[in-house]
């Protein structure tokens, strides 16, 4: 689904688009602009601020002065407004994680993945990650594809698919 991998079979349609009929170069940018990633490890760049890092897909995407205002905006809404020029060794884990799904969604893409956001936290920083997560579909609209072993956090979802053995069930 992230596009990371080609399909064995079948098509995946994202915006519109098939994603198989896409050039490795614009695949990329279809990437950058229309999937948010959040992985298990924030994989923060250590030498750039919270800030920085929040801005990385738009600076990349070509759009850092456009991205600006909503960076500092979604900081604000992660509540580290206040630690936006902290590295991430500065940061909590919990923090560093909400760094990441800032970043994620920078250039407000589609929909957003998240693969075991909270496997790497605390139960606190854990609980606080999945309210973020509601957060964001109930003030944003941002679909959340959320893979997790964490029950409780599937049984809070919309929609729970639950995969056994390489079978959905």
């Amino acid at each position: 689904l992230g596009t990371l991998d080609k399909a064995d079979s079948g098509e995946v349609w994202i915006k519109d688009t098939a994603i198989s009929t896409l050039s490795k170069k614009n695949l990329a940018k279809f990437r950058n602009k229309e999937i948010g990633f959040i992985f298990q490890f924030h994989h923060l760049l250590p030498e750039f601020t919270a800030f920085e890092n929040v801005m990385m897909p738009a600076w990349i995407g070509k759009l850092g002065k456009e991205k600006e205002k909503r960076a500092n905006e979604l900081l604000n809404f992660i509540g580290l407004a206040n630690r936006k020029s902290h590295k991430p060794g500065q940061l909590s884990g919990g923090e560093q994680q909400r760094v990441a799904v800032a970043r994620a969604i920078i250039n407000t893409p589609s929909v957003l993945f998240a693969d075991e956001p909270s496997g790497n936290l605390d139960s606190r920083n854990a609980d606080e990650l999945h309210n973020l997560f509601f957060k964001l579909r109930d003030e944003f609209g941002q679909t959340i594809v959320i893979v997790t072993h964490n029950r409780d956090l599937a049984e809070s979802a919309d929609r729970k698919i639950i995969m056994k053995d390489g079978d959905l069930c």
